[in-house]
């Protein structure tokens, strides 16, 4: 029993030897791997954002994580394409993607410059087509124009080398990316940001920097960079509202929708009984808001505000308020449409466009059917001549020189009576007893002026 023993430790020493050496094997493969999932199956999920950095983008992306986080999918790939966008939706996205727990790979496809520079920042791995670049994330305000605020960019230079340091990224080529003031030796490209300069990187750059792991010409290049034994790949789909969403706040979309909304509005107002251009006006103007409501741009604050706009509009034609009333209702409709939009200055543009062609639609709407005209309620239209025998007050010339009776004390005003008729009549300053003789002096237009007889004549 000793020897059995003997000789079965003796032959599961070089077992469990080479069993270890496997293990470390498989251990150091996967260190190799970035750190990868080399698990057969495991879930990587695409998305593609290819727009700009603003609420919307924030408000998919979310969505695009909660699915991949219910899928227990092991890693994001997110397809970036931007020219940047607005700097509370950048923070927001790189929070989204630093507290995901999912990892994120960034693969750049084009540009991901400003806003997207940041939101690269704050992957686990960032991946670069030949010919893309990544920087340039000056804050420059809605015209394009630089910022030189020292507040706004040291707050927005520590960001950038926060996002930078959060996976041993050089902190300093991020700062180089944002404020134009530093000095940077890059000592790996063999040159230097000069002061004044801002830092944009290319593919092959971003790698030698340590900015990129590694450059794919295509999508699949990148997933198979990731070392991932036969990954399950997903690549997530806009549901059906958000691509209405994305439809209805097209620009040209959205322009087209305000001037229906604008025009069926106004010619409803102004000829009145057809009912179909307010309902008309009123469902663009709806679809306006859905599209930017299920977009994630606008509130139910801004289409509360709308809707306060209209009622203010279409109180000012039944309250007299020497339009006041008007003029906050329209405020109150410009103000919404504006908030509601991605970009305030595109839905300016918009807007204006949107009300001179709906003035135009308006005034040939009005032209033509102008006997319905809503104004008729308040204009009379008919002409009452002299000529049809019509007279615009009663004549009181023949009154000149007839006598009458005082009805009323004359201070001067009062009333006489001429034969049958009640006349209103003045003196020229004297007092006139009532039942007191007058005679007519003078006739001018609707005044007719007494004076009191006396017993003499």
């Amino acid at each position: 029993m000793r020897q059995f023993g003997r000789r079965k430790i003796n032959w599961l020493l070089p077992v469990m030897v080479l069993l270890g050496l496997v293990l470390s094997g498989i251990s150091a493969s996967a260190a190799e791997g970035g750190g990868t999932s080399s698990s057969a199956g495991a879930t990587v999920y695409v998305v593609e954002a290819d727009r700009s950095v603003d609420s919307g983008l924030y408000h998919y992306l979310k969505r695009a994580y909660e699915e991949a986080e219910e899928a227990k999918a092991n890693r994001v790939l997110l397809v970036l394409n931007t020219l940047g966008g607005t700097v509370s939706s950048a923070l927001d996205i790189g929070e989204l993607i630093r507290e995901s727990k999912v990892p994120t790979t960034v693969y750049v496809q084009g540009k991901a410059v400003s806003a997207g520079t940041y939101i690269s920042l704050n992957a686990q791995q960032i991946v670069m087509q030949p010919g893309s670049t990544i920087g340039a994330a000056a804050v420059v305000d809605g015209s394009g124009t630089l910022i030189d605020n020292p507040k706004t960019i040291s707050v927005w230079t520590e960001e950038m080398k926060s996002a930078a340091l959060l996976n041993e990224r050089d902190p300093n080529i991020a700062a180089a990316m944002v404020n134009t003031s530093l000095v940077v030796e890059l000592k790996e490209l063999g040159r230097t940001k000069e002061k004044g300069d801002i830092l944009s990187l290319s593919a092959q750059d971003a790698v030698k920097v340590g900015y990129a792991e590694y450059t794919a010409a295509t999508l699949k290049e990148a997933l198979n960079g990731l070392r991932l034994d036969q990954p399950n790949v997903v690549t997530y789909e806009p549901s059906v509202m958000e691509k209405i969403g994305e439809f209805l706040t097209h620009p040209a979309v959205m322009t087209i929708l305000m001037i229906i909304g604008i025009a069926g509005i106004a010619i409803e107002f102004m000829v009145p009984g057809f009912g179909a251009p307010g309902i008309i006006g009123m469902l663009a103007f709806i679809l306006y808001f859905f599209g930017h409501y299920v977009s994630g741009f606008a509130g139910f604050e801004d289409v509360a505000l709308f809707i306060i706009g209209l009622l203010l509009l279409l109180s000012e034609f039944f309250i007299p308020s020497f339009g006041i009333l008007g003029i906050l209702g329209a405020a109150s409709l410009v103000s919404g449409v504006l908030l509601a939009a991605p970009n305030p200055k595109s839905a300016v543009l918009s807007l204006a466009a949107a009300v001179v062609i709906a003035a135009v639609i308006v005034i040939i709407v009005a032209k033509r059917f102008a006997h319905k005209g809503v104004w008729h309620k308040f204009i009379l239209r008919d002409q009452l001549t002299n000529e049809q025998g019509y007279r615009s007050s009663m004549n009181k010339s023949d009154y000149f020189g007839q006598r009458g009776i005082a009805i009323t004390p004359l201070r001067p005003a009062g009333t006489i009576r001429i034969g049958e008729a009640r006349v209103d009549v003045v003196t020229l300053g004297e007092f006139v007893q009532p039942n007191a003789e007058v005679v007519v002096i003078q006739v001018e237009g609707t005044r007719v002026v007494v004076r009191q007889l006396h017993e003499n004549e």
